[in-house]
């Protein structure tokens, strides 16, 4: 047994995975009502990350009338925006290795009060352009330690639900936030929907600096002097025995009473240090993304999915003002409550019951679970994203009624919450012990393909004009959606073909949860 379990690919699993140890502090032995805590202040963090991106479209009217900013530089200033993201997960991720997630919680949070301070004080392009950098780097993490945090708290037939969870607070944030800014505006001002944003961000901070626990755990010790290679090196002998153990039927893991809980001065330390060097976290994100297929299939399904959001609502914010429609800011902001209405049951499927459909499929499997099984939800989104594009651009081009738009807008929200959910699952199903390094290089990928799309869409859309522009982003998501037929037929076996690089990789962590 314990020789065909060395050789399974990374990933597949005999649910119960990951397997908790034995000492009351793992995360994954917390009590449910501890780890609600914790889970809910992420997903706290997360919505009012998403609304502060995208709050600020609601107001491009006004930026247009009182500072004299053209479409160039808001869709600039957007593209920016996306910039701070690509580049604070690559700052980030190596510091949440070293010295926690909990400090890079609150410095994070501290960023975001400070440019929600600078966007309300704007007066220049420079402010603009500065103020959304800021912004990008203080919510960088929203998209990759969050799923570190969810990989460190929750059991692998949870992930789907967990994440879509994570998600749904995404687009909560990102849906409801211009809503309620598109009021703001008209009542008070666009300046209020940043001081409003800092009062928020500041209750964040305080909340997250008393109530949210460390979820570091480390499993092993760095021996003096040593390096990941000299880890890896001592740890391949056993590889085959602990998936034996994984694999056992009775394999019961009990908390052990003797091993004292922590204190709450270490569940709340500022700062959880780890031995040995980090350097490798600033190089692996980009050898992960063109290593392993899953990745780069998650990197480009997530990536294509959420820059045509982006430009669904920068196309949103430019031409609906106009006529035929002439909306205000409140009109544009309620636009948005198509898509939220549609990700509600993105959530219910591509979440619960994605991980319902994996359990039956695993059971039917001998109890053996794959994640590719995890893939068949996104086919039909193959169909629905496509359509959707086609009715909200093809109808703005023909003046149609704003219903119909919104029933386009409505669709494709369905999809972008569905699809993220089961591909994000699918990627930390895969490869659990490097999944903070993976989702570094998705979220590169994601707001890079976002920067080059909004930096080019003026002039993109002046030469294709609105119908054939949105023709051919519906034609490229059908093509990438239809992409985990691939992955069905052979992502096993990439799995397998690359398992060697995977566990030199997972084995550098030192929060793995592999034990030498």
């Amino acid at each position: 047994m314990a020789d065909d379990m060395a050789d399974w690919a990374p990933g597949t699993q005999l649910l119960l995975h990951p397997t908790p140890t034995s000492d009351p502090n793992d995360p994954l032995n917390w009590s449910s009502s501890r780890k609600a805590v914790n889970f809910s202040l992420v997903c706290l963090y997360t919505l009012l990350t998403f609304a502060q991106l995208d709050v600020g479209f609601t107001a491009w009217d006004q930026y247009s009338d009182e500072l004299g900013f053209s479409e160039d530089t808001l869709n600039g200033s957007a593209a920016a925006n996306y910039l701070g993201l690509a580049l604070g997960c690559i700052a980030f991720i190596p510091l949440v290795h070293k010295i926690g997630r909990r400090p890079v919680y609150l410095f994070s949070a501290l960023l975001q009060v400070a440019s929600c301070i600078w966007s309300a004080r704007t007066n220049t392009v420079g402010d603009l352009y500065g103020s959304n950098v800021i912004s990008g780097v203080g919510g960088a993490i929203s998209e990759t330690i969050v799923q570190i945090t969810i990989a460190d708290l929750f059991f692998i037939h949870h992930h789907a639900t967990v994440n879509g969870l994570a998600l749904l607070a995404t687009f909560t944030g990102a849906y409801l936030g211009p809503v309620a800014s598109g009021f703001v505006v008209e009542s008070q001002g666009w300046r209020w929907v940043w001081w409003w944003c800092t009062i928020l961000f500041g209750i964040n901070f305080l909340l997250v600096f008393f109530l949210f626990e460390e979820t570091k755990y480390i499993y092993s010790e760095w021996p003096p002097g040593g390096t990941s290679e000299n880890l890896v090196a001592d740890a391949l002998h056993s590889s085959a025995t602990q998936h034996a153990e994984a694999a056992s039927p009775d394999r019961g893991i009990k908390v052990d009473p003797s091993i004292p809980i922590r204190s709450l001065r270490q569940r709340f330390a500022l700062v959880t240090m780890t031995k040995g060097t980090i350097l490798h976290d600033l190089y692996e994100p980009i050898i992960i993304l063109v290593t392993f297929p899953a990745i780069t299939y998650t990197a480009i399904a997530y990536g294509v999915l959420l820059a045509w959001f982006a430009v669904l609502i920068s196309v949103q914010a430019t031409y609906m003002f106009d006529p035929p429609y002439n909306f205000t800011s409140i009109g544009i902001g309620l636009m948005n409550i198509a898509p939220f209405i549609a990700s509600i049951p993105g959530v219910l499927i591509g979440g619960y019951l994605n991980d319902k459909f994996i359990v039956w499929l695993a059971h039917r499997n001998h109890g053996t679970y794959e994640p590719e099984m995890r893939l068949w939800m996104i086919l039909p989104l193959a169909i629905i994203a496509p359509a959707g594009i086609l009715m909200f651009g093809l109808g703005l081009n023909y003046g149609a009624p704003w219903p119909l738009l919104a029933v386009g807008f409505g669709l494709y929200g369905f999809c972008l919450t569905a699809g993220g959910i089961v591909s994000l699952a699918y990627a930390m199903d895969c490869y659990h012990d490097i999944i903070g390094n993976a989702l570094v290089g998705v979220t590169l990928i994601r707001n890079l393909l976002t920067v080059g799309v909004l930096f080019a869409l003026t002039p993109w859309l002046d030469g294709m004009g609105i119908q054939d522009t949105h023709i051919l982003i519906s034609v490229l998501t059908f093509l990438i959606l239809a992409g985990p037929l691939g992955l069905i037929m052979w992502g096993k076996k990439a799995r397998i073909r690359t398992s060697a690089a995977y566990k030199r990789m997972s084995l550098r962590q030192p929060t793995r949860r592999d034990k030498h």
